[in-house]
């Protein structure tokens, strides 16, 4: 009889790790192209040659006094983040660690190898630039919809919102603002392109989320503090049956 509950056990335990690794290779999946994209839609931004996103011309900042490329300085950042996203008490998830490396690499694989050209003109800027935002928006799509947590940087503003008791609108405008001064005295580029990102990307981003059809509300992050949980559970379900 202890035989049976044992093989009983272990073909629950396979039912249920088959089930999980389906669902996690969908949602990683998912989130890696998101990611791609993101990188892709930030290239485009920059080799549109009309000035740099608030975050990007921080990390560009970066690049002049460090000596290191954007994706380097992309992670870099992404790290400092991470570690005050975690100290400020925001629960992290395997989307965010990989949002704070991928999209870093992906972007200096990008530039090293310039598979996107950079605009000399006005007009071809402007429509690389525009381009360049409606992937990020279609990439947020992707990414956002894997939900295994949010960017370091979306997380810092979750969690100074919780903290300050601020809006988000503030709290975001703050950050972005703080990340485009200091990017500035660095010598990050500033210019139209900059003014314009800062007004219409979130604008874009909505109208990719109106078209795709895509409800960020009905989201459920899973974080990494719950599938440490859930596979201790899954294990002691395992054990019970032994």
């Amino acid at each position: 009889m202890r035989k049976v509950y044992i093989i009983d056990g272990y073909r629950i335990f396979r039912k249920l790790w088959w089930q999980a690794l389906k669902q996690m290779v969908q949602k990683v999946t998912r989130l890696f192209i998101g990611l791609f994209l993101y990188a892709v839609g930030i290239v485009l931004t920059i080799n549109a040659n009309l000035g740099l996103a608030p975050w990007d011309v921080f990390h560009q900042g970066m690049t002049h006094i460090i000596g290191i490329t954007m994706g380097q300085a992309s992670i870099g950042v992404g790290i400092i983040l991470v570690i005050l996203d975690a100290v400020l008490g925001e629960r992290l998830g395997w989307g965010t660690l990989c949002n704070m490396l991928f999209i870093g690499l992906f972007m200096d694989f990008i530039m090293l190898n310039h598979l996107i050209p950079i605009c000399k003109g006005v007009l071809s800027g402007t429509i690389m630039m525009v381009l360049g935002m409606i992937v990020i928006g279609i990439a947020s799509y992707f990414y956002i919809g894997a939900g295994l947590g949010s960017g370091p940087r979306d997380g810092l503003m979750i969690a100074l919102t919780k903290k300050t008791c601020k809006s988000v609108r503030f709290v975001r405008n703050a950050i972005e603002l703080s990340a485009l001064l200091v990017g500035y005295i660095l010598g990050g580029f500033v210019g139209v392109g900059t003014l314009i990102m800062a007004l219409t990307l979130g604008y874009i981003i909505q109208f990719a989320f109106k078209i795709l059809k895509f409800d960020v509300s009905n989201i459920k992050h899973r974080f990494i503090d719950e599938d440490i949980k859930n596979l201790k559970e899954k294990l002691s379900k395992v054990n019970s049956f032994s």
